[in-house]
């Protein structure tokens, strides 16, 4: 199978990219023309392409004209949509970086350009595969948890200073709400079987990081047509000199009782003595790898990945939706759509 890898902008192509190096089977093709716009010291372009050992074109046209089977989008935020209409427009499959997109509108374009090309679109929200949800969903659904009533989700994380566009309003699209509200919005999701979000209410700000121009901590709180509350603290609350990057974490009041779920709580501890700072080594299933095989899998055989496009409208509404919250001071509607609609009280 042949797969393209459009942009190393996203630092999670990194891990992507020597992934699908190493998977029997696939023929790896990278491009990253815009990493001539990137600061500098920033990796990326051809230089980076060595580094992993991947092969390397200089523009996306002659990496799409190069006929991949599936393309994997890494682009700055608001490029996503005009790369994943290309790919789609080349007849290859696309799995796309989250978040889909910055507004509600360009998912929904995005989603219906794969539909007209009839290809299919994933978004990579890998946390929805590690063990500690998996069980829970299965919980769930097996009816042992009774009626979910209220959820508290935390994705904190430290400024993601590795690439400055992140912090960039007009690439990134916003900040810590953009990128951190949609892992736990795709959990919940997965868990309601996409019941749809019907009121938003959000507050952030920069204290944590005064100098950045986005909002660089933020909680979200969103209710559920089933009268499910989730809250969400989003915030890149993480110190420079922390030992881990951050952390996600999920706890479930049901009919059942209270749920903790922690995917990335297996980790041996320890110290560096060179480092002067404790040490934190995660272990168990590489949720990126599982992200890369269901896609991989759904194009060989043609079946729908999950998470969909559809998925990435539902997450992107509720960031987009926060977004008008937090400017306005209040909570807002989001329609049966997952469109934010008018302002609640």
């Amino acid at each position: 199978m042949k797969v393209a890898l459009m942009s190393f902008a996203h630092t999670h192509a990194l891990g992507y990219a020597r992934l699908l190096a190493a998977m029997p089977g696939v023929e790896l093709l990278t491009s990253d023309p815009d990493a001539v716009t990137r600061p500098a010291g920033e990796s990326g372009g051809a230089a980076l392409a060595a580094e992993l050992g991947v092969d390397y074109v200089d523009t996306y046209d002659e990496l799409l004209a190069w006929g991949p089977d599936a393309v994997v989008v890494c682009s700055e935020n608001t490029r996503h949509r005009a790369h994943v209409e290309a790919a789609a427009a080349a007849g290859a499959a696309v799995l796309c970086e989250k978040p889909l997109a910055t507004s509600v509108a360009d998912a929904e374009a995005m989603v219906a350009a794969c539909a007209t090309a009839g290809v299919p679109l994933m978004v990579a929200f890998p946390v929805r595969f590690s063990p500690a949800f998996t069980d829970l969903a299965d919980q769930y659904r097996a009816g042992a948890l009774g009626k979910v009533h209220a959820i508290t989700g935390t994705n904190n994380g430290q400024v993601p200073a590795a690439r400055a566009w992140f912090t960039d309003p007009v690439l990134a699209g916003g900040g810590a709400m953009t990128d951190h509200t949609v892992h736990l919005a795709d959990l919940v999701d997965a868990l309601l079987s996409g019941v749809p979000a019907v009121r938003v209410h959000a507050t952030a700000n920069n204290l944590l990081h005064p100098d950045a121009a986005v909002e660089t901590a933020g909680i979200v709180t969103v209710t559920y047509a089933d009268g499910t509350n989730l809250t969400i603290d989003c915030s890149w609350s993480r110190p420079a000199s922390h030992s881990i990057w951050g952390g996600l974490t999920l706890s479930v009041v049901s009919d059942a009782g209270l749920v903790d779920v922690d995917p990335f709580a297996p980790r041996v501890s320890g110290w560096s003595e060179s480092a002067a700072n404790e040490l934190a080594l995660g272990y168990g299933p590489d949720l990126d790898e599982a992200l890369l095989v269901t896609f991989l899998d759904a194009v060989r055989t043609g079946a729908t990945p999950q998470p969909d496009g559809h998925v990435g409208v539902r997450t992107t509404a509720i960031v987009e939706a926060a977004y008008r919250s937090w400017r306005e001071g209040r909570a807002v509607d989001v329609d049966p759509a997952g469109r934010p609609a008018s302002a609640g009280v």
